[in-house]
């Protein structure tokens, strides 16, 4: 296999550190820091917070699902998906840097901050995804996405770890920081801005736009862009294996975003975990992660993203399985180990077969709809979760749901025809 160009490689990291800058802002405000410091601490109680941030995520979902596929072709449209990344990668930044200014009790001022940060958050991702096609050569698809989202990991981990000495021990922070009003907590916001600031710096030095800029008003740039987006849903028959695929992840992914979003709180309720165990489950399922993403996207340059992502399907059900039978915490902490084994690759190799599947000139349009399902039906998991756990009383057979998940995703996705899918995107 040839070397890449010195070029090619420069633009691979550039591109890969904005995966390292952006986890930041998954890791420490929506899953371990600043969700938790909201539900205990600007809430009223956590039953209250728990049920406002879930509906903040709610709304979140619901935007992006609007305004990706629209965005999407906008920027290919015009040329402007580096403009467009740009801009919404400063209103995440500056947004979660604005989170630190709610102080406790201030319940929607802070949720107000969080909506707007997440939202530009999420869209920054399609616009990024929407360069792997152009930076990365067909044959090393799968093991470009899979080292983007390892370092993804790897920087929020980082991170993770400098906002922790930011945090304990409560009573006098390892930094100094100041602990009145949450100071130190509120604080770890700042640390993430400038996170995703400063490492996202590269993608934008090195990475060009593909496309050239569109000499139409924006005015007609919007128009054109609607009229394309109506004539790719009229021409959806011709990019079949798109939709068959989308609609397989529509499913599946639900099933993986469900399980780390309740994970912790099925560790802490029917295992007892304490608020340090979470903390170390959720490195130790993070690093899992960053290292399967990175070994299976070698996996998939050799077998294909399809039966990549249907490893890392079954992987899932199995460990889920597990995790629903184990009767004490060290099955549940192999559970949880595979679940992190697999969930990198899942997500690594299922953003390589969009990657293969888009069609030149297309690639942010195609990108936006990837982000509409994984959005779309955000809820339903979490959803049958609750059902469940009230109906049984149990939350055992509220996390046992998701199996079905995986096995109609498994289902869905085996109609999807790989060749097929990339034969049409060359035409």
């Amino acid at each position: 296999m040839a070397v890449p160009k010195r070029e090619d490689r420069t633009k691979i990291w550039a591109w890969a550190f904005y995966d390292f800058a952006n986890s930041a802002f998954t890791t420490l405000v929506v899953t371990f820091i600043y969700s938790a410091y909201f539900t205990q601490q600007i809430a009223e109680n956590e039953v209250v917070g728990t049920a406002l941030w879930s509906r903040a995520v709610t709304i979140t979902a619901i935007l992006v699902a609007i305004l990706s596929p629209a965005l999407g072709a906008v920027a290919d449209q015009g040329g402007l998906r580096k403009r467009l990344l740009l801009i919404f990668t400063v209103i995440s930044v500056l947004c979660t840097a604005m989170l630190f200014t709610a102080l406790p009790g201030e319940v929607y001022l802070a949720l107000f901050w969080f909506i707007i940060a997440d939202v530009a958050f999420e869209m920054g991702i399609v616009f990024n995804n929407a360069f792997l096609p152009d930076i990365a050569p067909k044959e090393k698809i799968g093991s470009i996405s899979g080292f983007g989202w390892a370092f993804g990991y790897v920087g929020g981990l980082m991170a993770l770890f400098i906002a922790l000495g930011m945090v304990f021990p409560a009573d006098a922070p390892f930094f100094g920081v100041p602990t009145e009003n949450g100071f130190n907590i509120r604080a770890t916001n700042l640390l993430v801005a400038a996170w995703f600031a400063v490492f996202s710096i590269p993608l934008f030095v090195f990475v060009p736009e593909v496309h050239k800029k569109s000499e139409h008003s924006l005015r007609k740039i919007f128009r054109n862009s609607y009229k394309e987006l109506v004539a790719t849903f009229h021409e959806m028959r011709r990019y079949r294996q798109i939709l068959r695929f989308l609609v397989a992840r529509l499913i599946y992914n639900d099933g993986l975003v469900t399980i780390f979003a309740f994970g912790g709180i099925y560790a802490s309720g029917t295992f007892g975990f304490t608020f340090t165990e979470i903390i170390l489950f959720g490195i130790v399922l993070n690093v899992t992660a960053g290292v399967g993403a990175f070994i299976f996207g070698y996996v998939d340059d050799k077998i294909g993203a399809k039966q990549t992502v249907m490893i890392s399907i079954f992987g899932l059900g199995f460990a889920t399985v597990l995790a629903v039978l184990a009767p004490d915490k060290t099955l549940f902490w192999v559970s949880g180990i595979i679940v992190g084994i697999f969930s990198g690759p899942n997500q690594a190799a299922s953003r390589s077969l969009m990657a293969r599947f888009v069609p030149d000139e297309k690639e942010t349009e195609f990108f936006g709809f990837y982000a509409f399902s994984g959005k779309a039906t955000a809820f339903l998991g979490p959803m049958l979760l609750g059902v469940l756990t009230e109906i049984w009383d149990s939350q055992r057979a509220g996390i046992a749901v998701l199996v079905l998940f995986f096995i109609a995703g498994a289902l869905l996705l085996m109609r999807v025809d790989e060749q097929e899918g990339m034969a049409t995107a060359a035409k």
